[in-house]
């Protein structure tokens, strides 16, 4: 099977599941009683079933299946999926055990820890397996040499990338729609990534994330309604960080690897820096992030969410306009990417009340 045809069989396979599997996964929650009762971080006004990123987990887990079945192990990249869906449904089934138990915020972390650890470990052994570690900060300048010392820095940067950002998805899921427009456009832009480069199971990974939020997003806006919960938004925390560092080490741009993410580190980075400056402990329930502050100047949760996932769409193509360019593109992008997350934190103060 060609690679074309491999991930459009992944991605359709992973968009029919994520459609369909609601109908047999949300009985089930319903009957366990998994259901998002309202608290000082909520921003909605009456219990909603939650939970139902396992019809996304499950659905994403055959669409890589879908995708490395239909290639040999012998072909470059099979690896790199390989660890890729090891680690996104780790992060979901760990989200999972969050929404049916709890965890401790130590065990929690220790467990987010070892999953960037090893998944960075992995691709970076993976990739010296297929050739050596290919990195580029800037298009048209690969760096090829890359030394141990090098690599450890890699491999720091990945397991604080990693075990953070799951964190980040998991704190941006407080709209309807927020993380379903956010899984779609960050899987669309490491699909078109790896379409550039030319790596196959980049946009495998790619279609399958988009797809698998994609399918949900009619369930989040019926008229009941259903939230991911901690195992879909644990799946696109971990899902989008690993392919993003993945992708670093196949040679795709900085920028381009994280451009679908800074408005979302933006806005948490922006708001914990707030509530600290503001003698408010950082980890206590609250509705202050940028997205929670436009909606409650009256917009809907499709508007908010709209508004947000404008804004990383925009970050996202210009970090893949970074593939085309130079330095001085490049760092032109960069400040461009950062007057446009400044825009974004200002906009509670910009926009008119609805």
């Amino acid at each position: 099977m060609t690679f074309a045809v491999t991930a459009v069989v992944a991605t359709v396979t992973t968009l029919a599941l994520s459609l369909l599997l609601p109908f047999a996964v949300k009985p089930m929650l319903m009957k366990l009683g998994i259901m998002d009762v309202p608290n000082e971080r909520s921003s909605h006004v009456r219990p909603v079933l939650r939970g139902l990123g396992l019809a996304v987990l499950i659905a994403m887990a055959v669409g890589y299946m879908v995708g490395l079945s239909t290639q040999g192990v012998d072909q470059p990249g099979w690896i790199s999926l390989l660890i890729i869906g090891v680690g996104a449904v780790l992060s979901g089934l760990l989200g999972l055990r969050e929404d049916l138990q709890g965890l401790s915020v130590p065990v929690r972390s220790a467990v987010l820890l070892v999953i960037g650890a090893g998944s960075a470990i992995a691709l970076i052994f993976a990739a010296e397996r297929a050739g050596g570690v290919q990195f580029a900060w800037v298009a048209g300048m690969p760096v090829t040499d890359v030394s141990m010392i090098t690599l450890v820095i890699l491999v720091i940067y990945a397991v604080l990338f990693v075990s953070s950002y799951i964190n980040v998805a998991n704190f941006v899921d407080g709209l309807n729609g927020i993380s379903g427009f956010h899984g779609v456009i960050a899987g669309v832009a490491f699909a078109i990534a790896g379409l550039i480069v030319g790596e196959w199971w980049l946009v495998v990974s790619g279609g399958v994330l988009a797809a698998g939020y994609a399918g949900f997003l009619p369930w989040n806006f019926s008229k009941t309604g259903a939230f991911l919960g901690d195992v879909g938004s644990y799946l696109l925390g971990g899902a989008t960080a690993i392919t993003s560092f993945a992708a670093l080490l196949a040679g795709v741009p900085l920028l381009a690897t994280i451009g679908p993410m800074i408005i979302c580190f933006g806005d948490v980075g922006f708001t914990l820096v707030q509530r600290v400056r503001a003698g408010k402990k950082w980890d206590e329930p609250h509705k202050e992030h940028v997205y929670q502050r436009i909606q409650q100047l009256g917009y809907s949760h499709a508007q908010a969410s709209g508004i947000t996932a404008g804004f990383s769409l925009l970050a996202a193509a210009l970090g893949l306009l970074s593939c085309f360019t130079g330095v001085i593109g490049t760092l032109v992008l960069l400040i461009s990417g950062l007057a446009l997350l400044a825009v974004y934190i200002a906009l509670p103060k910009l926009l008119p009340t609805a």
